[in-house]
């Protein structure tokens, strides 16, 4: 394959408070952990391997996806990249579950009900977003905002959300609505894609 293809890497932030306290987040804005700090700076090692510049780095107007691309450019000695931030790629809003702990959540309205919430394509929590909601935003953005630099052969960091990952991922990698939502992101971990000439984008395993 030629080294000529562009990188498109996507992070998941790194652990946040809420994540550490098991509480459905979406739209809240709690700060990382001290292991969501080590998360993103680990992220920023394996990223180093690639031997890369990047173009552009992307996120969501939340500051754990902020500061997980902060930490990871600081690694890269890329510190000085130009940011985007943009609420196209914010995570799912969960409405009324946001700050609730997930097992009172599960406690108060049923396992089962809540499963379908947090794990079905298109049923929203109450005044929140389904998945299906997240990707209608998600996925215009990429192709007029996003998609452009890398079919000019520019290398693209995105940091961002569970759900905004998983609703992207669905797009680049052609993945049906029944199978998204088994899709496990770990906090950290980069998922890197090369990206053809035509616009297909290859699943990446160099880190």
């Amino acid at each position: 394959m030629s080294d000529q293809l562009p990188y498109l890497v996507l992070v998941r932030h790194g652990q946040s408070e809420w994540n550490q306290k098991n509480l459905f987040t979406g739209w809240k804005n709690p700060p990382l952990t001290k292991l969501g700090e080590d998360e993103a700076i680990g992220a920023g090692k394996k990223i180093s391997r690639l031997g890369i510049s990047f173009y552009l780095h992307f996120t969501s107007k939340l500051i754990r996806a902020q500061k997980t691309g902060e930490l990871i450019l600081t690694q890269l000695g890329q510190a000085e990249l130009k940011t985007l931030e943009n609420p196209a790629l914010n995570e799912r809003n969960y409405g009324d579950l946001a700050g609730l702990n997930k097992d009172d959540s599960r406690k108060k309205w049923g396992e089962e009900q809540v499963k379908i919430w947090r794990r079905s394509f298109d049923i929203p929590p109450p005044g929140g977003e389904s998945l299906k909601d997240t990707a209608d935003r998600v996925i215009p953005f990429f192709l007029s905002d996003i998609k452009p630099h890398l079919l000019k052969n520019r290398h693209i960091l995105i940091c961002a959300h569970g759900n905004s990952l998983r609703a992207l991922m669905m797009h680049i990698e052609n993945i049906s609505p029944e199978e998204i939502v088994k899709l496990e992101i770990g906090t950290g971990e980069p998922i890197i894609y090369r990206v053809k000439n035509n616009g297909v984008f290859l699943r990446s395993e160099e880190h």
